[in-house]
């Protein structure tokens, strides 16, 4: 995901959730935000966020729900609704996912933003680097995913996501399976196989 000028992503028009709509609209747009949120999550290819400026709200929420998330160093993160009377719940869930509970709360109880190297060292981004490094150093990250198979990638997102929910045991025990499942997948054998034989693999992709 990436965005033109100065702002990656502000959140909900505010003019869709003014009085003159009916509850059921106002519904329907925030359901359509989760859905699009989990979807996410739910895809089969690793999603990057490629943020060159200010990410607020659901931007912020955005961000947070992606896979990994490169910014520039003027980059900026908030969920300000409190400051307009509309709390920032369903961003919440997406930032008390990615952010320490504290680091969090703070964000949606004062609205204030986070610099991108604030945002950095608190889980939020992956990477910061200077504005016109963005574009190369997310291609470089796109660019080594795509060297991977992409039924192995499929795999290990889905497995990730299904494992951090769970408590340790269970955790271990769903990891544990599906690593004895990856290596039944030919593109699992052929890895094995060209890292013993010191050669590229050859995926099926």
């Amino acid at each position: 995901f990436a965005a033109e000028g100065p702002v990656f992503c502000s959140g909900h028009d505010l003019k869709e959730l003014s009085t003159e709509d009916d509850v059921k609209h106002h519904s329907q747009v925030f359901e359509l935000c989760a859905e699009v949120m989990t979807l996410i999550q739910k895809l089969p290819v690793p999603v990057i966020a490629k943020v060159n400026g200010l990410a607020t709200a659901a931007g912020c929420q955005l961000v947070a729900s992606c896979d990994i998330a490169v910014a520039s160093e003027k980059s900026q993160f908030a969920t300000p609704g409190v400051n307009i009377g509309l709390f920032c719940s369903t961003p919440g869930v997406a930032l008390g996912r990615s952010l320490p509970r504290k680091v969090a709360l703070e964000m949606l109880f004062t609205g204030e933003p986070l610099s991108a190297h604030e945002a950095l060292m608190h889980g939020l981004v992956s990477k910061v680097v200077p504005e016109d490094k963005l574009e190369e150093e997310t291609m470089k990250i796109s660019q080594k995913i795509c060297d991977s198979s992409k039924s192995v990638l499929a795999l290990g997102k889905a497995t990730f996501y299904r494992q951090i929910t769970q408590d340790l045991d269970t955790a271990y025990k769903i990891t544990t399976k599906v690593m004895v499942d990856n290596l039944t997948l030919r593109d699992g054998q052929e890895g094995i196989e060209a890292f013993v034989q010191k050669r590229k693999p050859v995926w099926t992709h």
